[in-house]
């Protein structure tokens, strides 16, 4: 039994040599794995990419306001009052359709004024050109008529014409206000508003500084959107755009560009331009806010690389570009871009390997690995 136990305490003390010198034999190989590992973790992997100019195609979402194609508002032009109504709210009118009626009777004892200064002015037209005329034939006589009492006899006529012709377009001009006592549509659309009812006093002299009416042309509307001036360049009447309203989310409506300013607003920085929607169904109604998606010029002279590769930080906005075994920042500036792809401007040149998947982590000068 004491053997037994002084063998045992005999294989505990060759075991604990042997195990003491395990390391020492192994050293070497264990501490190049384990600079291996560390080298292996401060120098990133990275997937490089070439570096290529192209074209990207891409469009923005701008808001837009859909705007009747003409839009009025309708005064009484003489004080007077409103004597019959045609048409309400909602009503669909034709150019030259009579929508209200005025009545203004001093208009009528203005007229006969007017045509009564008219006789007048006719009758001493006609006694001085008797006059004149007697007096002509009379000088034909050598002797017998002073030439300065023909020439006064001339001037009275010719006075008491301009006078006669003075009174006719007195007559016309308020003859003329007559017209403006029927209201007419001056062109084919919708009353929007009406603002007056019968009895209702109007004119320059009203109380109200309403219109009577408002009439909006609903049948061809204008999309009206302001472009930023940075995506303004290369529009043309030839650029188709879409839009979608809040109250047609699952319908697209198309266009083009019919009109553009063709300046940039001193305020707002941006350019307007028009579209045509032609509305002959209904389903737009105008000051509809809508989403106008327009298409951007594409431009060939920018690099067009993954999202990814584009680093913005508190610093800078930057690629990696890999230059041997380092990696050095490059700034550069965006340009367009859409779900994966950008564009950038800066120091660099077709061919360049960059990172892929960037980041700020990777700090300029360190060590890298592909």
């Amino acid at each position: 039994m004491y053997k037994r136990k002084i063998n045992y305490l005999l294989a505990l003390v060759f075991l604990a040599i042997g195990s003491a010198l395990l390391p020492s034999c192994s050293s070497n190989k264990t501490e190049k794995e384990l600079a291996k590992q560390e080298n292996s973790i401060d120098t990133p992997l990275v997937v490089p990419i070439l570096v290529q100019k192209g074209k990207l195609s891409t469009s923005i979402t701008l808001p837009g306001e859909l705007l009747p194609y003409q839009q009025v508002d309708i005064f009484a032009k003489i004080n007077s009052y409103v004597k019959t109504l045609l048409v309400d709210v909602g009503s669909e009118v034709h150019q030259g359709q009579i929508l209200a009626t005025l009545d203004a009777p001093e208009i009528n004892s203005q007229l006969a004024g007017a045509q009564s200064r008219i006789k007048q002015q006719e009758a001493l037209y006609i006694g001085s050109k008797a006059t004149y005329d007697r007096l002509l034939n009379t000088s034909k006589t050598p002797g017998t008529i002073s030439e300065n009492d023909l020439e006064q006899a001339e001037a009275k006529k010719n006075s008491d014409f301009a006078n006669l012709e003075a009174a006719k377009s007195a007559y016309k001009e308020i003859a003329a206000n007559l017209n403006y006592l029927e209201i007419r549509a001056p062109f084919n659309g919708v009353i929007t508003k009406r603002n007056v009812n019968l009895g209702a006093y109007v004119g320059p002299g009203g109380k109200s500084a309403d219109p009577l009416f408002v009439i909006q042309d609903q049948k061809r509307l204008r999309l009206v959107v302001s472009v930023p001036e940075i995506n303004a360049v290369g529009l043309s009447n030839k650029t188709e755009i879409s839009f979608s309203v809040a109250s047609l989310p699952n319908q697209k409506f198309k266009s083009k560009i019919v009109r553009l300013a063709g300046a940039v607003d001193e305020k707002l920085r941006s350019e307007l331009v028009e579209m045509d929607i032609y509305n002959n169904d209904k389903k737009l109604i105008p000051h509809m806010f809508a989403e106008v998606e327009l298409p951007i010029a594409s431009r060939d002279s920018a690099f067009i690389l993954p999202k990814t590769a584009v680093v913005t930080s508190t610093e800078k906005v930057f690629v990696i570009k890999i230059v041997g075994e380092r990696a050095v920042w490059v700034e550069v500036k965006k340009g367009f871009q859409n779900a994966t792809l950008i564009e950038v401007y800066g120091s660099l040149k077709p061919g360049d390997h960059i990172v892929k998947v960037a980041t700020d982590e990777i700090r300029d000068g360190s060590i890298i690995r592909e």
